[in-house]
């Protein structure tokens, strides 16, 4: 099983890397239209700002091949928020595989929740292939001031200040706000359903 990670300078690949060599898989981190198109499983990871990391995959063309993919692709964290069709960071048109918006958290009050959302968090409401081995409210890990507002694709649930998508789905595209790769036993069990799909 060939699998490629899209590479487009937006941190942890690395880490998805280590929690695929656990699995026994070998993943290849690549920005090439050809080989991503090739693969069995696409993994379209992220760490960064919405405007930037855009700028890099139009320049590359990979905003097409992604959106083209028949596949099945996971997108993590800055990789969900990408794949949604606007961003408040920046004022960012994303890739709109998701009709979906990337809100900035308002904390309420004051100190009360920083923000950025850093740490475990449970996550709710699980009705996709994805979650077919994770038990209902187990918690992951997240880093993040963006999320994904509530949508028809939305099928994980978090509430950080606001309810919001954990997780979206949608035909061959799947998507999480948090790590996976850092959120122990009900990550990696995301992961190997992922990757079985």
């Amino acid at each position: 099983m060939k699998t490629a990670i899209i590479k487009y300078n937006a941190g942890n690949i690395r880490s998805v890397l280590f929690a695929l060599d656990r699995l026994g898989v070998q993943g290849t981190v690549t920005d090439d239209p050809e080989e991503i198109r090739a693969a069995d499983k696409v993994i379209f990871p992220g760490v960064g700002e919405a405007s930037t990391a855009m700028q890099y995959l139009q320049q590359r063309g990979l905003d097409k091949v992604i959106t083209s993919l028949q596949q099945p692709v996971l997108g993590i964290c800055l990789g969900l928020q990408l794949m949604c069709k606007h961003s408040e960071e920046n004022d960012t048109p994303c890739l709109g595989i998701f009709d979906v918006e990337v809100k900035r958290f308002q904390s309420p009050v004051a100190n009360l929740l920083k923000i950025p959302q850093i740490g475990w968090n449970n996550i709710a409401g699980l009705h996709s292939t994805i979650f077919e081995r994770v038990p209902e409210n187990s918690y992951m890990y997240f880093v993040h001031s963006y999320y994904a507002a509530l949508a028809p694709e939305t099928v994980a649930i978090a509430n950080y200040v606001v309810n919001y998508s954990a997780a979206l789905q949608k035909d061959n595209f799947y998507a999480v706000q948090f790590h996976p790769e850092k959120s122990a036993e009900a990550g990696q069990k995301l992961l190997e359903s992922f990757l079985k799909l």
